[in-house]
């Protein structure tokens, strides 16, 4: 009997090792002469077939043993399903198949209490977690539990997706989870108690790109942990320099990306680039300011054909678009769709800055277009128009735009004429937009 138990152990570990190695013609060939060896497990970590496929990325099998009816969110020894393993793995075509047929992305394991969007997160797979978070929308728990609490949801030690993201350096997953609903200022804490912020674990790593992308969403720096620390002092504990820098408190507060944008409805994409695009360069121009005289240095993105293009503002492009009748410096890139006025992307930011996020109100009014003060309900990308036959004459074109745009909005321009450029503001005083009310002299 013991030799017999041996023999199946055997030929049960051959069967895993060619699932685990993509070997499909030994696979199929088990398969057929034993179809039930796909209900069996290893031995310590009882790991079925799937989650050894889904692990290792063999789409193939993974699909075979799919296509046998099998239950897709079987547990191992952890409680863990094939899911959670493949987006621990970056196995994204596993995520995908596991995700058309239907497994779960509301499980947890026993290990840490996490889910498959926590693993996809913490080992920065950013396909992956998209993936799961696209799905999300239109499984039953967006219904049930509903989809922002499931973007918050918390593992065991009370760490978010975004936490997790932050604490292992993922910026990229960092931006994906703060743009579908993340609380940038989510505590590890329960029940009352003070715990970590995603901040002070990104500040505790030294990413430099979390911590931007943290403070460009409204994160506290003046928020304190369980231990009374601000992400300041958690920064210089750990010897980030450069973090520490840019999360004093005593230095210009970081430009926020304004929460009324995300009451206007189907923000065209290409249009949120540009105003991503244009907080992130005033942030930048704010941290030079800060890093002047400091012992530390930014380091310099590696310069690409889009970026160039982006950064050069010659003469060719200011004279084949309009220039942006409220700085009168940047080309006009961003046009509200109702009115077609135009704006370029850094006063369209500032229009949307003039007051920093208020966590304690619920609802905030929507921004009004400078010129009409109309209600600005959508965003698109600026088109350059003709006017009276004169496309080939951009110079008297920017002029007729210019001298309109003036006398439909001479009232309401007089709050924002003297905005002067989005990304010289943004990096002095508090980095806050003065109000409409306010008095600022034109640079």
């Amino acid at each position: 009997m013991g030799q017999g138990l041996s023999c199946r152990v055997t030929h049960e570990n051959g069967f895993f090792q060619a699932v685990q190695m993509g070997d499909f013609d030994t696979f199929e060939a088990v398969l057929e002469r034993e179809p039930e060896i796909l209900h069996r497990t290893t031995l310590y970590d009882r790991l079925s077939p799937l989650h050894i496929a889904a692990a290792n990325g063999r789409i193939q099998v993974l699909s075979r043993i799919l296509d046998e009816s099998l239950n897709p969110d079987v547990l191992n020894r952890h409680r863990q399903t094939p899911l959670m393993l493949a987006a621990m793995h970056g196995k994204i075509s596993c995520v995908q198949k596991l995700l058309q047929a239907g497994a779960k992305v509301l499980t947890f394991d026993s290990l840490h209490g996490r889910t498959c969007l926590h693993y996809a997160a913490y080992y920065g797979h950013s396909d992956c977690l998209q993936a799961i978070l696209s799905a999300a929308h239109s499984t039953p728990v967006a219904d049930s539990w509903g989809f922002a609490r499931f973007v918050n949801i918390k593992d065991g030690n009370g760490a978010t997706p975004l936490h997790l993201a932050a604490r292992q350096r993922r910026p990229d997953c960092v931006h994906i989870l703060l743009d579908s609903g993340a609380l940038v200022c989510a505590s590890t804490g329960g029940y009352g108690s003070p715990g970590s912020t995603p901040l002070h674990l990104a500040a505790r790593g030294g990413s430099l790109d979390c911590v931007r992308e943290l403070l460009a969403w409204g994160a506290d720096r003046l928020q304190r942990d369980s231990a009374g620390r601000i992400p300041y002092i958690v920064a210089l504990k750990y010897k980030h320099g450069t973090c520490a820098a840019l999360l004093n408190p005593a230095s210009a507060e970081p430009l926020v990306w304004p929460s009324p944008l995300k009451f206007i409805t189907e923000l065209n994409p290409e249009a949120k680039v540009l105003l991503e695009r244009a907080l992130m360069e005033a942030n930048r121009a704010r941290e030079k300011e800060i890093l002047e005289g400091v012992n530390y240095s930014l380091p310099s993105p590696s310069p690409s054909s889009s970026d160039d293009a982006d950064v050069d503002d010659g003469t060719d492009e200011a004279n084949d678009s309009e220039l942006c009748c409220i700085c009168f410096d940047q080309v006009c890139t961003i046009q509200v769709q109702d009115c077609g006025h135009q704006m370029c992307a850094h006063c369209t930011l500032a229009l949307c800055c003039h007051n920093k996020p208020n966590p304690t109100t619920a609802c905030l009014t929507a921004p009004v277009c400078p010129f009409c003060r109309s209600n600005i309900a959508q965003l698109v990308v600026a088109k350059l128009k003709s006017e009276d036959g004169e496309k080939d004459n951009p110079s008297k074109l920017r002029k007729a735009r210019r001298s309109r745009n003036f006398s439909e909005g001479s009232s309401s321009f007089k709050g924002l004429s003297a905005m002067g450029s989005f990304g010289k503001m943004g990096g002095r005083g508090s980095g806050r937009i003065a109000d409409s009310g306010e008095c600022v002299d034109k640079p």
